[in-house]
């Protein structure tokens, strides 16, 4: 019901509007405020700053070029004043002899590196965590992350040692007990299985480290009570571990699944040669061909934006089942 004004006052409307000092000083509380969390976490903000640039230059300025995506890119006339032609690139693409060729080795290599890696490095972070013997837990550690920090040239060259089709360890083994050498590097049959197994053993140890500090979070007194109520180990380990770091794994997987179509680009371009474009060629090393080689940027930026939006699709979807299904999500 309206409010009725007393006799010989204005009738307030139902809308009243706050006066401007106290819309002043509740803005100069709400900066206060700003100011001293900013004070608080001020070295935070400052370590961000790095990243921040980072992802501004190389990440969110590139987003304007994308045009070129729907023009018939010119270097002479540029961005702008390149004709508009639509998604006339998108459309070969997606009409090209080798499309289904790319996507298929793209998401074999992306999808069994993410089933077979998780799992391991998962094992691997578990069993360095349940070791009694903490100093070898540490050097198999130390040893398991190292690769990591090698590039992929170097790790060609060790792959080449031990896979060389002439001198290399495993064809030496072969050799001696009376079998006939394999160019493993050059063999359909094997490309990818060798892809996969050396994606696996040079990145395994760094995501272990990601498990190794969601394990460590977890509360000891958890694995005391149990251990009291007389469980073993592994029944630890599957009702508490686990679950402790079910989580991380999550947030992880979702992660790899917005760069499903990132195959990794760097292993498979030193990788792989002429004889094995049939398993081995993806979408980022055709693009490469394309768009560097044979000056199609127009094409090249077209799939690059098609990839993009694939993975957003998947990020979104996947976030939203794994807070349906799971609990949790990266937002």
């Amino acid at each position: 019901m309206p409010v009725q004004a007393k006799k010989g006052e204005q009738p307030m409307s139902q809308s009243a509007t706050v006066p401007k000092n106290d819309i002043r000083s509740i803005l100069l509380r709400q900066m206060a405020r700003i100011g001293r969390a900013f004070m608080k976490y001020r070295w935070l903000y400052f370590m961000m700053i790095p990243g921040i640039i980072y992802f501004a230059t190389f990440r969110y300025m590139p987003l304007w070029n994308a045009q070129i995506a729907f023009k018939d890119f010119k270097p002479l006339l540029g961005v702008e004043a390149s004709p508009f032609v639509g998604f006339k690139y998108f459309i070969n693409f997606f009409n090209s002899y080798y499309f289904s060729q790319l996507i298929g080795n793209t998401l074999i290599f992306s999808i069994a590196k993410l089933i077979i890696g998780l799992p391991v490095a998962v094992i691997l972070a578990l069993s360095i965590y349940e070791s009694m013997f903490k100093r070898l837990a540490r050097f198999v550690q130390t040893i398991a992350y190292l690769p990591h920090f090698l590039s992929w040239v170097i790790m060609f060259g060790i792959l080449l040692v031990m896979l060389s089709p002439g001198e290399g360890l495993f064809n030496e083994i072969i050799k001696a007990n009376g079998g006939t050498p394999v160019p493993f590097m050059m063999s359909v049959d094997w490309f990818r299985i060798v892809v996969i197994l050396s994606d696996i053993w040079k990145e395994t140890g760094w995501s272990t480290i990601i498990y190794l500090a969601a394990l460590m979070a977890i509360d000891p007194t958890l694995f005391e009570a149990a251990a009291v109520d007389g469980a073993s180990r592994l029944q630890r380990i599957w009702h508490i571990s686990l679950p402790g770091i079910a989580a991380t794994i999550v947030v992880v997987t979702l992660l790899r699944l917005g760069n499903i179509l990132d195959a990794g680009f760097h292993q498979i371009f030193v990788l792989y040669s002429l004889p094995v474009y049939s398993v081995g060629d993806i979408i980022d090393t055709w693009v490469y061909r394309q768009g560097i080689l044979e000056f199609q940027f127009s094409l090249a930026t077209a799939v690059g934006l098609f990839k993009g939006t694939i993975g957003l699709m998947l990020v979104l979807v996947s976030n939203h089942l794994a807070k349906k299904f799971a609990g949790t999500g990266i937002y």
